[in-house]
């Protein structure tokens, strides 16, 4: 997918104010227009609003968004010359189950670093408590080493307590995992040194479906939960 594409498409999943589930249906309506409708002649072209079912105040937010566009252009190119990956819900390495899971609330745009491959394998999560006792935390590990032996991926919110004990077990059995950012994937360096060798090494991929320079917030802690659970196959509550 050409740059001019992302930065469309990031535009799109930056629009504030507007639910997840809303961007998808717009697109899709794009999509399954005659004519097709691209991501581009959809900011490009205001006829196509209408086209498409833009009430007022969604007009506005596309007009306001379209100004973003030279902004967001830079972004890409940010994200792009520092190895990150972009990956619209109409890219073929979108995660598959991510999509059949959340359906039309599957997030428009995620942002990912490291082994790509790891989106499409079979995968687990591990839900829990930030304080766990230690009876949950013996239960985690050993679901995570059992995940492993089965080839199987390990899905992690990166939170203390069961998240990170579910990572690190995973991690340390040579395992694969894929961390779920509840923040923008440019924030987190400390994170990306800790785990440089693994991502390297193609064992870990960290993704985010946040702004990418967005901080960590309660709230997109509670947001990201769902998507913990959208890309595993299996859940295990310790």
């Amino acid at each position: 997918m050409i740059k001019q594409e992302l930065t469309y498409w990031v535009t799109l999943a930056l629009i504030p104010k507007m639910w997840t589930k809303r961007k998808n249906e717009i697109y899709v309506r794009c999509y399954q227009h005659e004519p097709q409708i691209s991501i581009v002649d959809l900011f490009d072209d205001s006829s196509n609003w209408d086209l498409v079912g833009l009430n007022d105040v969604e007009k506005s937010q596309f007009a306001e968004a379209r100004a973003q566009l030279p902004n967001n252009s830079f972004l890409v190119e940010e994200l792009i010359a520092q190895g990150y990956d972009i990956l619209p819900m109409t890219h073929d390495e979108y995660p598959k189950i991510l999509k059949k899971n959340l359906q039309y609330n599957a997030p428009t745009v995620i942002y990912t670093k490291g082994n790509k491959a790891l989106l499409q394998e079979a995968s687990i999560a591990i839900v829990g408590s930030r304080s766990a006792d230690t009876l949950s935390l013996t239960f985690t590990d050993n679901i995570a080493k059992k995940a492993v032996s089965e080839n199987k991926v390990v899905v992690s919110g990166f939170a203390k307590g069961v998240d990170r004990q579910a990572l690190d077990s995973a991690v340390g059995a040579n395992g694969k995992s894929i961390i779920v950012l509840p923040q923008g994937i440019m924030t987190f360096g400390s994170g990306f040194k800790q785990y440089y060798k693994q991502v390297a090494q193609g064992n870990v991929l960290v993704m985010s479906t946040f702004a990418p320079k967005a901080p960590w917030s309660v709230e997109f802690a509670m947001a990201r939960n769902p998507i913990i659970y959208g890309m595993a196959s299996e859940i295990f509550v310790a």
